[in-house]
């Protein structure tokens, strides 16, 4: 018979993330996963194999989360170019605010494993076609309500959206200064015009 779990494994979970998150894989010692996670190392192999598939079964989360809220972000707005925006506005204010160091968990990952292991490498560039997806179709409602006259395809500019945003986030670790940013946020923007 299978003993039930002690602990809440969406909860363990979630605290996997935010350490990975935090630290990155490397960076990321089972203690540090037991210790935040608060189980004990037989309980993490259990439900959750190898530190590597922990890894894994949390960037999933990630990504799943973080779709959610960009196509929350880019359909709350009755205006699409208000609806870019506010996402690259929030990506701003998300890097110059109180949990500045983490970035993106998907593009950290994307610099930190896809360059040297195949899994990450297409986990990773699934989540930016997933994002150039839902630019896209952001970008075609828009055209098709008369609001945007683009002089290049949607496809094109999704795409050099998507970009603009791993550029973007990359280089917010470093802490430039903020108008630097802000001036290419609306450099971005200007596509839309």
């Amino acid at each position: 018979m299978v003993r039930p779990r002690e602990f809440d494994e969406d909860q363990a979970l979630n605290a996997a993330m935010k350490l990975f998150w935090e630290k990155g894989y490397e960076a990321t010692s089972l203690s540090d996963l037991t210790s935040k996670m608060g189980i004990q190392k037989p309980s993490l192999y259990s439900a959750f194999g190898d530190k590597k598939t922990l890894f894994e079964t949390a960037l999933r989360k990630y990504t799943q989360f973080h779709a959610i809220h960009v196509r929350t972000t880019l359909q709350n707005k009755p205006s699409i170019k208000e609806a870019f925006r506010a996402f690259f506005e929030g990506l701003v204010e998300e890097a110059y605010g109180e949990n500045h160091k983490r970035g993106c968990f998907c593009i950290n990952t994307m610099v930190e494993l896809a360059p040297h292991d195949e899994k990450f490498e297409i986990l990773t560039r699934e989540h930016q076609m997933y994002l150039s997806a839902l630019f896209q179709e952001t970008i075609e409602r828009g055209i098709r309500s008369g609001e945007l006259t683009i002089s290049m395809s949607p496809k094109a500019l999704a795409q050099t959206f998507v970009v603009s945003l791993i550029g973007l986030t990359v280089m917010m670790k470093s802490r430039p200064e903020r108008s630097f940013i802000q001036n290419c946020v609306e450099s971005i923007l200007i596509l839309l015009k």
